[in-house]
């Protein structure tokens, strides 16, 4: 009898380990993959996201760096991963809603393969002039006009979000301006300072530096309202060009198929730390601002990517962009 007794009980501990474990979540480590090289937007909020998540979870993060085809070797690694919530994922325009419209081999869908967690940075679009350029946005879009194609504007790459909204720029003013691609926001900075790039169209994180300093002067930001770190700067929107919005964001996302209790840990961790002081100072430091809305939810988060998706499609398609 002793024995029969022992073996049911067992049985019965052994049922209830999935749900104990469930609940327990995270009881080790979680591996967060940024698909970036070390020293970007995205790799700063990861980092950041990380030091203060880990806290409220109780766990280590740890931040993993897995770049290439911009942004989809890393995104791809998470799509495969076991849907427990240990392996994470730094999200952005490249591998959610670029890569999909320029590269024919992707190895995920990026609407099916995630599940959103939520926004937690956005870095606005803007646009700066090197020296001796128009000081001002009208007088800008007036020269590109003036000598169709002869005005050079620089992005971090083809196909980068930064590219696309220089499309729509051009679209929406009817400028004819000449797309100048270069490796990253960062790697453009020598020319735009040195005179032999007129302008580019980057993420103000890229080139605040240089405005503060007066090397490089930004124009317009592409947000609804000026923003903190540089107000004396008007909007796209008050400089004339209607509804011209534009950002990189930067979001967590996990394998899709994780459970409502881990996706609800994962999201009240996130919102928390969203709330706290030190984190909009480290992103506004940078030139980012933290989300705040319905994108940091696992739902908006997921509304948002369908929208942006469609808008991305729609700046491929004036670009002439196909998936090679």
């Amino acid at each position: 009898m002793t024995t029969r007794r022992h073996i049911l009980t067992g049985l019965a501990l052994a049922a209830a380990l999935p749900a104990a474990a469930q609940t327990a979540f995270p009881d080790r480590p979680i591996r967060l993959v940024v698909p970036f090289a070390a020293g970007g937007n995205a790799d700063l909020v990861a980092r950041v996201l990380s030091q203060r998540m880990s806290e409220r979870l109780g766990q280590p993060i740890v931040v993993e760096n897995r770049a290439g085809a911009g942004g989809s070797v890393g995104a791809e690694a998470v799509a495969r991963a076991a849907p427990d919530g240990y392996t994470l994922l730094i999200g952005s325009n490249g591998p959610l809603t670029v890569n999909v419209l320029v590269q024919a081999r992707l190895g995920y869908d990026p609407l099916t393969a995630f599940r959103p967690i939520g926004i937690a940075n956005r870095a606005v679009h803007v646009l700066v002039v090197g020296p001796n350029q128009p000081q001002t946005l009208a007088a800008f879009i007036a020269a590109a006009k003036a000598r169709p194609g002869t005005i050079g504007v620089g992005t971090p790459g083809a196909g980068s979000a930064a590219h696309l909204t220089l499309e729509l720029f051009n679209a929406a003013t009817g400028a004819e301006t000449t797309h100048i691609p270069y490796r990253s926001g960062g790697a453009l900075v020598p020319d735009l300072i040195s005179g032999s790039l007129p302008a580019a169209m980057v993420e103000l994180s890229s080139v605040l530096p240089l405005h503060r300093e007066g090397r490089a002067r930004v124009i317009a930001v592409a947000s609804a309202e000026r923003i903190p770190q540089v107000p004396e700067v008007p909007t796209f929107i008050q400089a004339g060009v209607p509804d011209f919005l534009a950002a990189s964001y930067v979001g967590l996302l996990a394998p899709a198929g994780i459970s409502p209790a881990v996706e609800a840990r994962l999201t009240a961790a996130l919102a928390a730390v969203l709330t706290e002081d030190f984190v909009k100072e480290r992103f506004e430091s940078t030139g980012g601002i933290v989300v705040t809305g319905p994108e940091t939810t696992p739902d908006g988060f997921a509304t948002f990517l369908r929208e942006e998706l469609v808008r991305a499609r729609r700046a491929a398609d004036l670009a002439g962009l196909k998936p090679e």
